[in-house]
């Protein structure tokens, strides 16, 4: 291995044929190289989905009520169904250990006015674990407290597109907006990935909201996000849990789809784990047969270069040569020109994914990269792959006798 000769005699063999070795290498590099874009770019298949399931929290269950379509225990069909505060405890306790944050939420859009400025907004009542549901950032000051909604305070967290809207000038936080003709303090201002839309909400204490509307105890929608320890299955299984009971609350037919309406991301989130299963496979396979087509291209070149040095060899053992001492020379000839081309595959695989960069987000392709453990993983395998198919042939050569060598055309 340690050799010095033989180092010399291996790059001195390269040199010499120059397309041979190009041919032997070509396969391996772009093998490589195949694998570690094709994995890169599943990965950034993935980052796109998830990306997509980030504006929220991810294991959001949403819960809201319409009319109904089937009439039910002596009530009529087309009775519209209404959530309350007592109904959005019950929710939260029906199994306390699968809830991680939740909230009502009472939804109005109304006038609000700030000096000579003024438009309808989204106004939402909620509790301060809104910013959690929401995955809301806070650009300047805070989001809602419980002492807010205890004492029903006139306080307001801002969208960023309501401050650029309204406020034009200066940091909104202390300045009062008013609000349907009451007035509110700006304690905070947040953005939202769900843009300008999302944006351009204004959230006050959910207390403070329905005492405006005449102490009024309506929900227009309740959010609950389960517990994250809960497999995608079992997060499924909950969400329909709180539907069959709020549906027996309320008087809804079990099978009455409009009366009580979940949006459960779990089902979205399970959708998506086996749809990228899938595609992992796939790429994963394509993957793996460019690496298995490299071996191969590797293994048949080999086979041609030790038929071609069949004479070589016969004058090797014929002036002493040792068969393990030209197995090993050919065999670590081979190595060598694997892991170079290996190398080689390797950084152009790399620099193409650093050349794609995001330039693919249109379609759904987000920050493509690849673990250096796969690729070290690939590489080794390679690597080996180079050894069996140098030590195969080399090995059955140096069998040989030399006269049969020599006669070798």
């Amino acid at each position: 291995m340690f050799d010095l000769d033989r180092w010399q005699e291996i790059f001195s063999s390269i040199r010499s044929n120059v397309l041979r070795t190009v041919l032997s290498g070509f396969t391996v590099a772009l093998g490589l190289f195949i694998f570690i874009v094709l994995f890169g770019i599943g990965t950034g298949l993935q980052n796109a989905f998830t990306q997509g399931f980030a504006r929220d929290a991810q294991n959001l269950i949403s819960i809201v009520t319409g009319k109904t379509t089937i009439a039910y225990n002596g009530l009529q069909s087309d009775r519209q169904v209404t959530m309350n505060n007592d109904d959005y405890d019950f929710l939260v306790n029906i199994d306390k250990e699968k809830v991680g944050s939740s909230t009502p939420r009472y939804t109005t859009n109304l006038l609000v006015k700030y000096g000579k400025e003024s438009g309808n907004y989204q106004i939402n009542g909620a509790k301060p674990e809104e910013q959690i549901i929401e995955n809301r950032k806070m650009l300047e000051g805070r989001y809602l407290s419980p002492t807010d909604l205890e004492r029903k305070q006139n306080v307001a967290v801002i969208g960023r597109m309501v401050q650029r809207d309204l406020i034009k000038n200066g940091s909104p936080v202390g300045k009062e907006l008013n609000i349907n003709g009451t007035m509110f303090k700006v304690v905070g201002v947040f953005s939202d990935d769900g843009g300008d839309w999302d944006e351009r909400h204004i959230t006050v204490p959910i207390t403070t909201l329905q005492q405006m509307k005449k102490g009024s105890d309506t929900v227009s929608i309740n959010y609950i996000a389960y517990n994250e320890k809960l497999t995608p299955q079992e997060a499924i299984k909950y969400g329909d849990e709180l539907k069959e009971r709020l549906k027996s609350r309320k008087n809804v037919a079990p099978d009455d789809e409009n009366g009580v309406r979940v949006w459960n991301n779990a089902q979205n989130m399970n959708d998506t784990f086996a749809f990228m299963a899938v595609l992992t496979g796939i790429v994963g396979f394509i993957g793996l047969g460019t690496l298995a087509a490299g071996i191969i291209g590797i293994s048949n070149i080999m086979v041609y270069i030790v038929k071609e040095r069949t004479k070589e060899i016969g004058v090797r053992k014929a002036i002493g040569a040792k068969p393990k001492t030209i197995v090993a020379l050919i065999v670590q000839e081979s190595v060598v020109i694997t892991v170079i081309s290996g190398l080689i595959g390797v950084g152009l695989g790399v620099l193409a994914l650093y050349l794609i960069g995001n330039n693919l987000e249109e379609y759904f392709i987000k920050d493509p990269s690849v673990g250096w453990g796969h690729i070290f993983a690939a590489f080794i395998a390679l690597v080996f792959s180079g050894l069996i198919a140098g030590f195969v042939p080399a090995y059955r050569a140096s069998k040989i006798k030399p006269i049969e060598a020599l006669r070798t055309e």
